[in-house]
């Protein structure tokens, strides 16, 4: 498909693409270096680039040219690119001509804004301060999905956003299977609580020397720093602006060692995901992660499946000894694999256990459907959540930033998000057992800090197609059976067993 109408929509879609990109580095500059009185105006320049990409997105021409070329691309195959390519511009121009660009220039601007808010109130642990803007962010959410529609469920438009086609439904049937199973394990787990002591990760350990690890990490997993950096921020996430330029954060805590080094993984995944897509695909809607699942696959399995692997730790744990002599002198490389990968309700999402992280997710799936039901009302934010961790995982938060104002979402007006981390994880064990029975050298790669055999095998069967495929597809497509619990289950029943001697 090169005819001049092909070329037209190229040259139109790459318009958007540069000036999403120049919001989304205007946004990873707010979160990392911009000093905080530059909040308003920088809110501004954010919502006008946001309406300007979404105007010359929906605009008529766009619309008429993907009707014109609709009709050569049925007759190709549904895996090419050009079918791809019409099928999922499509997709996302007929939902995002609902929406007015006020509202998009509304919600950009609330949520710079609601960004300056939630970090002051973290700061201060002061729900309060927060409230007036998330009250004001669920309002323009619902309007929102208002305008995308929906048959089912209010929170189905909110989900589609970030996993397209996945109904609210879909996703409760999924939770109720696996919350089964996990309080399950959770409770054989705790009867032998004792065999695991982690208290060598609690100890004091140099900043610098810990940033460094990471980086030495990162670089063997395939983290191309010619293409990307690191830099800190309040909560760790991944920017990218094309090929070339993708940019990851971590925060890091003298005295709990697995913080900077998990949150350094788990943004290399996705990171590893946005330098994996082809060079054709370079400014079209086609570009970037299949869905946040997918991409939370990636992000889950190179910080949990390997990186919290006992191979993986075989091989580092000398490393990090290395590092620091003194806090892991009494530790080896097994004693330091399980204290990773001790089982404990805690209070803080990003540094749960692999077995209680998904309880964390189905709080706040439930308190997002409440919020847009208007079934919660903000100000009863604070008491639902502490009411839903005392219930799902025996444990209170003493305050605020602890509790309902850990997380960074709901001031970049992101409801919707939170449970594709759990469809991440499901798809991580589905994916990375499928790399083993095709590479079966995998694990014994891994024991020798080698992971070129995994990211080739990733970037064959899925970083390569970018958007072209959904979650539900790709997984077919992929492992030859639809996204499920029991693989990601039958994992952690392992794992676990092994180390607790179930």
């Amino acid at each position: 498909m090169q005819s001049d109408k092909w070329q037209q929509l190229k040259s139109r879609l790459a318009e958007v693409q540069n000036i999403h990109y120049a919001s989304g580095l205007l946004g990873w500059d707010q979160q990392t270096y911009m000093p905080p009185r530059g909040a308003r105006v920088r809110a501004e320049q954010l919502a006008t680039l946001d309406k300007l990409a979404h105007q010359f997105f929906t605009a008529d021409e766009i619309g008429q040219l993907l009707d014109d070329l609709s009709v050569e691309a049925a007759n190709l195959p549904y895996d090419s690119d050009a079918a791809g390519l019409i099928r999922v511009t499509k997709r996302d121009y007929d939902k995002l001509r609902r929406v007015p660009p006020a509202l998009v220039e509304e919600i950009s601007w609330t949520s710079a804004l609601g960004l300056e808010a939630w970090t002051k109130a973290r700061a201060d642990s002061n729900f309060g301060e927060f409230k007036p803007l998330l009250e004001k962010i669920v309002e323009l959410e619902i309007e929102l999905a208002n305008h995308l529609g929906y048959a089912d469920r209010i929170y189905d438009a909110l989900l589609d956003q970030y996993e397209p086609g996945m109904k609210t439904a879909e996703i409760q049937a999924i939770f109720e299977d696996l919350r089964r199973e996990l309080i399950a394990l959770v409770q054989q787990i705790g009867r032998k609580a004792d065999r695991v002591d982690n208290a060598c990760l609690f100890r004091e350990f140099d900043e610098q020397k810990q940033w460094d690890f990471g980086v030495e990490v990162i670089k063997r997993y395939g983290f191309d720093f010619e293409a990307g950096r690191q830099d800190k921020s309040v909560h760790p996430f991944t920017a990218g602006f094309g090929l070339g330029d993708t940019r990851i954060t971590t925060r890091v805590d003298r005295r709990f060692l697995p913080c900077a080094l998990f949150g350094t993984l788990h943004e290399c995944g996705h990171a590893l995901y946005d330098m994996g897509y082809r060079p054709e695909l370079e400014g079209t809607p086609l570009a970037g992660g299949a869905s946040l699942g997918v991409h939370e696959s990636q992000s889950r399995m190179w910080e949990n499946v390997v990186g919290r692997g006992r191979g993986f730790w075989r091989h580092f744990f000398p490393r990090l000894q290395q590092v620091f002599p003194e806090q892991l002198g009494d530790q080896d490389a097994d004693s330091y694999y399980r204290a990773v990968n001790k089982v404990q309700p805690s209070l803080i999402r990003v540094e749960a256990d692999e077995v209680t992280y998904n309880l964390h997710i189905m709080l706040r799936f439930e308190l997002e459907n409440e919020l847009v039901e208007r079934k919660l009302r903000v100000g009863d934010v604070p008491a639902a959540w502490n009411a839903k961790m005392k219930e799902y995982l025996g444990v209170m938060p003493p305050n605020d930033a602890d509790g309902c104002l850990q997380d960074i979402h709901w001031s970049l007006a992101s409801l919707g998000y939170f449970s594709t981390y759990s469809l991440g994880n499901l798809l991580s064990v589905q994916l990375f057992d499928k790399a083993m029975k095709d590479v079966p050298a995998i694990p014994s790669q891994i024991e020798q800090g080698e992971f070129t055999g995994l990211l080739r095998w990733l970037r064959e069967n899925v970083h390569q197609h970018g958007r072209k495929f959904t979650l539900k597809e790709l997984a077919t497509r992929v492992t030859g059976e639809p996204l499920q619990a029991r693989p990601y289950v039958a994992y952690l029943k392992k794992k676990y067993g092994d180390i607790y001697g179930l």
